[in-house]
């Protein structure tokens, strides 16, 4: 794994916190501008503002690869699905907890979601590292890491689906039709595929990064479809939006393979050696 002109564990941890939360708030904060402007811009913003969530999550989906690329570096191998599916499994029960548990505060709700994620992610990776004995040096950090983003994957696409983060929104909007199944799943994928399509002895951050865009994009994509059976046009915007950001992000991915692959290409067959 080079470590050459990489982005800081800091740096996207700060992105996909918040670029998450920003894009969270815009879903609920958006509306609140649009009431008191009325007419067609009303309309339009609350027509804009469930997408924000969905680019939130996509912020979120690039920071957790970024820290399932650290801790899986040290071999974990078929632990990367089961890492993912305890994060996002987390990322669940601290999104609802915390959303449920102010909303007498809506708008404390994903700073408390996040704070649960990262204290479940720590004890987890406490346990993994001191219990298990697993000796991952990044275990605990990248456990806690891994279920605050999940967090934010899990909130903002149910944002995207149910219009704003409010508890009760989520519940029957994303809940009760089955729809967080797809978040779950694909939300998961999204953040665990990146590393395990690019990992090997010329794994890169960059080409990862772009194509956990790419993956987090498409995911957008999916949760627009699921978005136009409860939001109507909202979710047709982010069905669409999703995939021009996932041909962006995917085009991107291809000309990072393309230009590694190059130099590989040039050094010619393997020698033969004498019998």
């Amino acid at each position: 794994m080079s470590d050459i002109k990489e982005r800081s564990p800091n740096q996207l941890m700060l992105f996909g916190i918040i670029g998450g939360l920003l894009g969270i708030y815009l879903t609920y904060l958006i509306p609140l501008v649009g009431e008191r402007t009325g007419g067609k811009i009303e309309i339009a913003l609350n027509t804009i503002a469930p997408v924000a969530g969905a680019l939130g999550a996509i912020c979120a989906v690039m920071w957790g690869a970024d820290a399932v690329r650290r801790v899986a570096k040290y071999g974990l191998g078929t632990g990367v699905p089961s890492i993912g599916q305890i994060a996002m499994g987390m990322g669940i029960i601290a999104a609802m907890f915390g959303l449920a548990i102010v909303q007498t505060n809506i708008l404390a709700g994903p700073i408390v979601a996040l704070a649960t994620a990262s204290v479940l992610g720590f004890i987890i990776g406490w346990f993994a590292q001191n219990v298990i004995k697993m000796k991952i040096p990044v275990m605990i950090r990248c456990m806690t890491e891994i279920a605050a983003s999940g967090t934010l994957i899990i909130i903002g696409f149910s944002a995207a689906v149910a219009g704003n983060f409010e508890f009760a929104n989520i519940v029957e909007l994303v809940f009760d039709n089955g729809v967080m199944l797809a978040v779950f799943w694909v939300g998961a994928v999204a953040m665990l595929h990146p590393f395990n399509a690019c990992l090997g002895p010329d794994e890169k951050q960059k080409r990862l990064l772009y194509l956990a865009g790419s993956t987090g994009a498409i995911t957008m994509a999916v949760i627009g479809i699921a978005a136009t059976m409860t939001l109507g046009e909202s979710g047709v915007l982010t069905l669409v939006l999703g995939i021009v950001l996932w041909l962006i992000f995917y085009k991107k991915f291809w000309d990072e393979v393309y230009n590694d692959a190059s130099s590989v290409v040039g050094t010619g067959l393997i020698p033969k050696t004498e019998a």
